[in-house]
């Protein structure tokens, strides 16, 4: 790797910890949004980084949908022992039990939406203040609007018309009572370098991100992982093939790619030579042209 490009890491991370900092300084009870997916398990080594030799000031946020990839629980749970941190955990099958929400009916039903309420509930009850994420703006155009310090009123709503100016990295985080703000510490990282600083690093990452066989069936353009949860469809058939993920989320939504990349180094290289963004496998993704950004002014990460 070129001098330049450690170069360009260093100055990703350096942007990143000096917005961790910022958040420990503005805020009262900030915590980090973790599902166990590559970008938020970078946010929280950058935040060992920020506030080394002590242990990180956050707690670990999880919204759990009950449809979840078993490495991902493990993983979470093994990160949260090894960090000793608090782990908060929201769950949909609650806002489910107290008719908050409803289970969606159909065979395109996914619990991903329901997660809105279950993160926004928790959010009040753990009277948090700001929500760290690990949202890039390559991921997708929505995701493009974001600020780094991402204001949400007192309804959990986003507005990506009405947004504070960040200039000179200066961050205003100034907030009412009942309001809260989401930070996204790497916005101006691309996959590849999420990847490549995960390679430099030598990050621990889930199972899942490296090829390997797995049970799928064919669906939406992509491979989706057989669960208990998957419902086959008329003419579905189980296949075994050698598959990895790109984005982690709800086992029933989440697609593989048929790959041989089963180690950091051929993962960057199938990412560089990629032309189809990394959600381009999420199937909640692909129900309307707006269906992130819908999503996000309703209050989703």
């Amino acid at each position: 790797m070129s001098k330049y490009f450690l170069n360009y890491l260093d100055e990703l991370e350096s942007e990143a910890i000096y917005v961790l900092r910022e958040v420990w300084a503005q805020f009262q009870n900030p915590v980090i949004l973790f599902s166990g997916g590559k970008d938020s398990i970078v946010v929280t080594h950058l935040a060992k980084k920020a506030f080394y030799p002590s242990k990180i000031p956050f707690a670990l946020m999880h919204v759990d949908t009950g449809h979840n990839f078993p490495e991902t629980i493990k993983f979470r749970n093994d990160l949260v022992a090894e960090l000793d941190v608090r782990l908060i955990v929201g769950l949909v099958q609650d806002s489910i039990d107290q008719g908050r929400v409803a289970e969606e009916q159909g065979k395109h039903a996914t619990r991903n939406a329901l997660q809105i309420t279950t993160l926004l509930d928790t959010i009040e009850a753990n009277k948090i203040d700001c929500a760290i994420g690990g949202g890039r703006r390559d991921e997708e155009k929505a995701r493009a609007k974001e600020r780094f310090f991402s204001h949400r009123d007192d309804f959990g709503q986003w507005d990506p018309k009405n947004q504070r100016p960040e200039l000179w990295n200066i961050f205003n985080g100034n907030h009412f009572e009942g309001e809260h703000f989401r930070v996204f510490p790497i916005s101006n990282w691309t996959e590849m370098d999420v990847w490549n600083y995960i390679k430099r690093e030598q990050i621990e990452i889930p199972s899942l991100y490296i090829a390997h066989e797995r049970e799928v069936v064919w669906r939406n353009d992509s491979w989706i992982p057989n669960s208990e949860f998957l419902t086959l469809h008329e003419n579905e058939t189980i296949e075994k093939k050698k598959i990895r993920f790109r984005t982690l989320g709800d086992i029933t939504i989440t697609g593989g790619i048929e790959s041989e990349a089963d180690t950091l180094e051929k993962i960057v290289q199938e990412v560089s030579a990629m032309r189809q963004t990394e959600r381009g496998n999420r199937t909640d993704d692909k129900r309307s042209e707006n269906a992130m950004e819908d999503r996000k002014k309703q209050g989703y990460f």
